[in-house]
């Protein structure tokens, strides 16, 4: 018999663990009695009573299993970490707070039975703000055509992946995973399934501002060159704009030397535009330095404080 984990993320959902736990149960046995399951939730030092919430439910089902993370690690550490944690022929990786719809499990399930070792949820529409969905719209375009390889539109990460993909994701030994990057880089073919993104079933969001422009910076810094040759170009069309205008003013002055106030303003107007475009790309140039120093440290991806309901072989070597 195949088995199916499902690994499930969570930062201080203590409002909706439970609900998403019986949500995922009731599905797998509902609507596919003839697999095997686990569902796994890691997670990532949660504040509020998630934790003995999810105690209880590892000692009601020992099915579901439980890993405890020593701190928090980042919304992309702990969930590619907990992927390579789960015993299962696959796994489904959905979030918390029920924005990746629990339906999708027996489509995702489906295609995987057609030979696809990648089924993979893509946001066609969003009861969210549209603000927001605009932005991420404008966002995946634009890091779209920048990019050295495909990237995936409304792609948050939650799907199907084959324990052959696991495995890659193994061997891969990145301190600082973007899943979604991999996926479209190294993924095996896959399918895409789409669907609509519900509201939050309850709490709130937990990506801020700081969050949302850390991703940004991740893809950023892992699959373009852009910030780079931003930098390099247009320093070469700053250097070569200045040394004309300092031309034309030298011709202008030697022409009318006597009646051509050069004045201070033009050059501190100069200074300062230089300036500040040299402050931008070496804030760009830090971002780089910052994910190349990250890589180099090959810190651990998580530290585990504690699993529940695990065998001692299942734990990763």
């Amino acid at each position: 018999m195949k088995k199916i984990s499902v690994l499930i993320p969570c930062y201080n959902e203590e409002e909706n663990v439970e609900a998403i736990c019986h949500a995922v149960v009731e599905t797998l046995e509902r609507d596919l009695p003839q697999y095997d399951y686990e569902m796994v939730f890691i997670d990532n030092d949660s504040r509020d009573q998630t934790r003995p919430i999810l105690r209880r439910l590892c000692a009601e089902n020992p099915r579901v299993k439980a890993i405890f993370n020593a701190r928090n690690f980042g919304q992309f550490n702990s969930p590619y970490y907990g992927m390579l944690q789960v015993t299962g022929d696959c796994v489904i990786e959905m979030v918390a707070d029920f924005q990746d719809p629990v339906e999708l499990i027996p489509q995702y399930v489906k295609a995987w039975e057609e030979g696809y070792k990648i089924v993979i949820g893509i946001k066609t529409s969003s009861k969210e703000s549209r603000v927001m969905y605009a932005l991420r719209s404008f966002y995946y375009k634009m890091i779209r055509k920048l990019s050295d390889v495909e990237q995936i539109e409304h792609f948050t990460g939650s799907g199907l992946y084959d324990r052959d993909f696991i495995e890659v994701l193994r061997k891969l030994d990145d301190p600082t995973p973007f899943l979604r990057g991999i996926v479209a880089e190294l993924g095996y073919k896959r399918k895409e399934i789409p669907y609509e993104q519900p509201k939050r079933r309850a709490g709130k969001t937990h990506n801020n501002f700081y969050r949302l422009y850390d991703a940004a910076m991740l893809s950023v810094t892992s699959y373009t060159k852009v910030g780079l040759r931003m930098a390099t170009f247009v320093g070469g069309c700053s250097a070569l704009i200045s040394m004309l205008v300092a031309v034309v003013y030298l011709v202008m002055k030697l022409i009318w030397w006597d009646r051509f106030p050069a004045g201070m303003a033009p050059m501190l107007i100069g200074m300062l535009f230089l300036g500040s475009v040299q402050i931008f790309f070496i804030g760009v140039v830090g971002e780089y330095i910052l994910a190349i120093n990250q890589r180099v440290m090959k810190r651990p991806l998580v530290v585990e404080e504690e699993r529940l309901n695990f065998e001692p072989e299942d734990r990763e070597h």
